[in-house]
């Protein structure tokens, strides 16, 4: 893991630098935040204007290339606690804590973010690489999923989201050969994938990398447009792993028509417990009209409440809200409150929309994944969104709320 100069992004004039670059088979830039036009506008004092002082983010980013983690971590605390709301302090410091080994707490940080800012893809990227990290690759295929709906064009990624590929086929392939190990198909492609991944960088499956930014965190931090085509050059290879997966589905069903075999002998055994079926699925069916008609509430409650929402309704939006709903970052009710009445007051038109909607049922609770779309004078985004409802007498009420599927 180290530091190096990286390419830029014209973006409202700021820059985008790539500081940190993890030598894995998952070969990611952890790249700090290109901000755009319509977050300027959102946080004039905290970012546009570029904050200046003993706790300036200039100051913090040297302490950074001197390998200074500590202090830097510090200031970048004392610069938080001064402008809570400001995505790129915020940002710089799930970078530190990357860089101090501590994954855990950079992951909390880049989650919130991705809560707080869901049209930020770089935040995602970086989740996905402290996942990949810690081998949790699909957790790390969800978080690159999200970047890329966010900003298509991102192609760090793009790139990210191939060797991701690369590891679960690997493993699929893995687990086939555990199955069957006469299976020369499955062989020879794993052989394949383990080829491509070895070209890619050293292995992702070794933990050094995670402890080595303490040793050679050296080099500065600097921008420059000539590393813009390297990244650019290396995106299309991930297509070549993108399409292993389809294999895997059809590898590990190979054995089951070997145990068929058998059971045709018990047939006659198995006819009478298979008459009592019947009854049971009755059972079922006289339940189901229930299970539909809560879902069209559950499916109606969430589609009042974006309505409530682009109508800017403060109190209506509010009152769909469970007296248990778990507020996010660990903010008090009353505050979370005035925060939401005061962005749903700003200037301008609203609009929330809710599409492809899924419910599911535990217990006493619903749970409702949706890909929300909102467009503000400023905003335009498009992201997963899960809920989770209660029922409170006749109403279904949110108790969570988080971006992500």
């Amino acid at each position: 893991m180290r530091l190096h100069p990286s390419q830029t992004r014209a973006t409202t004039g700021l820059q985008r630098f790539s500081p940190l670059r993890i030598s894995a088979s998952l070969r990611p830039v952890l790249s700090t935040l290109a901000i755009a036009a319509s977050l300027c506008v959102a946080m004039p004092q905290a970012w546009a204007n570029g904050p200046t002082g003993a706790d300036s983010l200039p100051d913090i980013q040297r302490l950074i290339k001197q390998g200074q983690y500590s202090q830097a971590l510090e200031r970048v605390d004392a610069y938080i606690a001064t402008r809570p709301k400001d995505a790129q302090g915020r940002f710089t410091k799930g970078l530190i804590l990357t860089e101090m080994n501590r994954p855990a707490d950079a992951i909390v940080v880049f989650q919130r973010l991705t809560e707080d800012y869901p049209e930020l893809p770089e935040p995602y990227n970086n989740l996905a690489v402290l996942y990949a990290q810690q081998k949790q690759y699909d957790k790390a295929r969800t978080a690159l999923e999200m970047a890329i709906r966010t900003h298509p064009a991102y192609a760090t990624a793009h790139e990210n989201l191939g060797d991701v590929y690369s590891k679960l086929a690997s493993q699929a392939y893995d687990k086939a050969l555990q199955l069957d190990s006469s299976n020369a198909g499955a062989q020879t492609k794993l052989s394949l994938i383990r080829e491509l991944i070895s070209t890619s960088g050293r292995p992702g499956s070794r933990p050094a990398p995670a402890a080595a930014p303490a040793a050679t965190a050296a080099p500065a931090v600097s921008a420059t447009t000539g590393a813009a085509p390297t990244v650019n050059a290396r995106a299309p290879e991930p297509a070549k792993p993108a399409v292993a997966p389809a294999p895997v589905a059809t590898a590990p069903v190979a054995p089951p028509p070997k145990v068929l075999e058998k059971p045709a002998e018990k047939a006659e055994k198995v006819e009478k417990p298979v008459e009592a079926k019947p009854a049971k699925a009755e059972e079922k069916k006289a339940d189901e009209p229930k299970a539909g008609g809560d879902e069209a509430a559950v499916t109606k409650a969430v589609q009042a409440w974006a309505s409530a929402w682009s109508r800017k309704d403060v109190k209506g939006y509010l009152a769909a809200y469970a007296s248990d709903f778990q507020v996010p970052n660990g903010q008090k009710r009353k505050d979370w409150e005035a925060e939401r009445a005061s962005r749903i007051n700003k200037p301008g038109q609203i609009q929330v929309g809710v599409d492809d909607i899924k419910v599911s049922f535990q217990g006493d609770k619903a749970t409702v994944r949706f890909r929300q779309n909102y467009k503000s004078a400023t905003l335009k985004s498009s992201a997963a969104k899960v809920l989770v409802l209660t029922k409170s007498g006749s109403r279904w009420l949110i108790q969570q709320e988080r971006v992500g599927s």
